[in-house]
């Protein structure tokens, strides 16, 4: 059996640089069309823009904060066969000018619609866009308030990290992650450590077909839109579960991925912490890489060398500083990754490190 499936893991998620200019703009070089783009300034202090090709490209929700759905027409003009374009930008949400930007970029590809009643499968109707070779999925959905509601995700297998944020509301933006358990949840726009939370995804693990959600708001507001990024894990490929013990040292961790990372996001579990995020196309072509944004923060991007820094090797990334938001001795962290390549192809090419 071959070690992966996808030999080019760039054809599922990329990441792409830009220089802002407020007018329209078609961005190139992603090598797929986009159903998730997630925007960011680097030079400024600027927040965070996520738009899907479920929700529309006229819709706006911002990791770092709990706003609801905002609607503003000319962020986005369309998501294109081989990147996106961008409007003008008038609140500088993708496209502001004169400043640096990253964004990462996923591909589903296939819609969906799931009728609860008449599949059987789950109690609240869903519909979205799923890739299953990648395992990656956008799920939209109405919620009911109650508890065990379980919704269709469309990726034949159990998903390892699901994102949650109900559009209608002010909320907190809900992570289940398969390291932590079923009945704890974390907040992608808090530093929070991970907490007990029954009312999310009622204490309940996501299943080959469904996830199940509580009474909360947060992931089953009634009447309530909300959507739902579900991620499983495909060897080579990505890495959505992951879990390392800090060491304290300028010397850290080796975490295995078995690929050669593309994209890292870090966050501590046990103790506050930003959400590090981290690619290979912000730094520069060599280990370390220097170069994080904060999910939860609006900051511009911390390049600094002496604080959050990784190597990025053929088969997984290591720890190269010992500040605790990634690092501190007996420290428990979660992260989920995305390959640049394969630690070994289905032909048997191997991977270098940077």
């Amino acid at each position: 059996m071959a070690y992966t499936d996808i030999d080019k893991p760039s054809n599922y998620f990329n990441t792409k640089l830009y220089t802002g200019n407020n007018s329209s703009t078609s961005i190139t070089g992603v090598g797929f069309q986009p159903d998730f783009s997630w925007f960011k300034t680097r030079s400024a202090a600027n927040g965070h823009t996520l738009i899907d090709s479920v929700r529309g490209i006229t819709k706006r929700l911002a990791s770092h904060n709990t706003q609801a759905e905002i609607t503003q027409s000319d962020m986005l003009e369309s998501f294109d066969s081989d990147g996106f374009t961008l409007g003008d930008d008038s609140n500088n949400y993708t496209n502001w000018s004169g400043k640096t930007w990253v964004a990462w970029n996923w591909k589903a590809g296939t819609s969906f619609t799931n009728d609860a009643s008449a599949t059987g499968i789950g109690t609240i109707d869903s519909t979205g866009s799923v890739n299953t070779d990648a395992g990656f999925s956008i799920v939209s959905y109405t919620g009911n308030g109650s508890a065990g509601a379980t919704i269709a995700h469309g990726l034949g297998v159990a998903p390892k990290m699901i994102i949650v944020k109900n559009r209608s509301a002010t909320s907190n933006w809900v992570v289940y992650n398969e390291n932590l358990g079923n009945n704890k949840a974390m907040f992608l726009d808090l530093t929070d450590a991970s907490a007990t939370s029954t009312g999310t995804f009622n204490s309940t693990s996501p299943t080959s077909s469904v996830f199940t959600v509580g009474s909360a708001s947060s992931t089953n507001g009634s009447g309530n839109n909300l959507i739902a990024y579900c991620f499983a894990e495909k060897q080579g490929y990505s890495k959505v579960s992951g879990s390392y013990i800090g060491n304290g040292s300028n010397n850290g961790s080796f975490c295995y991925t078995g690929m050669k990372p593309s994209f890292v996001m870090i966050k501590r579990t046990d103790s506050s912490a930003s959400w590090l995020m981290f690619d290979n196309k912000r730094a520069n072509p060599f280990n370390e890489i220097t170069a994080d944004v904060r999910a939860d923060l609006s900051n511009a991007e911390d390049a600094s060398t002496s604080y959050n820094n990784l190597d990025f090797l053929s088969n997984g990334f290591k720890i190269r500083k010992n500040n605790a938001d990634i690092n501190a001795s007996g420290g428990n962290y979660i992260f989920m990754c995305f390959a640049e390549n394969p630690f070994v192809t289905s032909t048997g090419v191997p991977a270098t490190a940077r």
